[in-house]
């Protein structure tokens, strides 16, 4: 017996080519029937619209911002100071990848520098924790300018 018999199988095996999916099948005078008809009727409702709506408003203002730094018409280091509403729940490895040339790995290693994490919401810093981040930004772009 050779050692590549017993590594794979002499012939390919062969794969259905049809999916299968799973059914469920709901039983007369079961809680899942209505719990079912439940959630659909809560779906429009007003506090899920207004929800959906202060999202998306989210979402727009995040994205304008993002442009305003990747064109330079923005500092990193003033909307980190700032913190207006739009960033308050954004990552700091979110915000410092939206500048030109900046990617995951010259974030990481700036975050790690200042012992930040890239997952660490621009809300929740600290005054220190900003500042810190501030000077170590402003260093690295001094010495890109260099």
């Amino acid at each position: 017996m050779s050692a590549a018999s017993t590594i794979a199988p002499a012939r390919p095996l062969s794969m259905p080519h049809r999916r299968l999916e799973p059914t469920i099948v709901d039983q007369p005078g079961s809680d899942r029937s209505d719990a079912k008809s439940k959630t659909s009727k809560k779906r429009g409702t007003p506090q899920c619209m207004e929800a959906l709506a202060r999202a998306n408003k989210v979402r727009l203002a995040r994205a304008a911002l993002k442009r305003e730094i990747s064109a330079g018409h923005r500092s990193i280091t003033e909307v980190i100071m700032e913190s207006p509403w739009e960033v308050e729940s954004m990552s700091l490895g979110e915000l410092l990848c939206s500048q030109r040339r900046w990617g995951r790995a010259r974030s990481r290693k700036l975050l790690s520098s200042t012992a930040l994490s890239e997952g660490k919401r621009v809300g929740t810093l600290t005054e220190r924790q900003r500042r810190i981040l501030v000077a170590a930004l402003q260093a690295k772009l001094a010495s890109r300018l260099d």
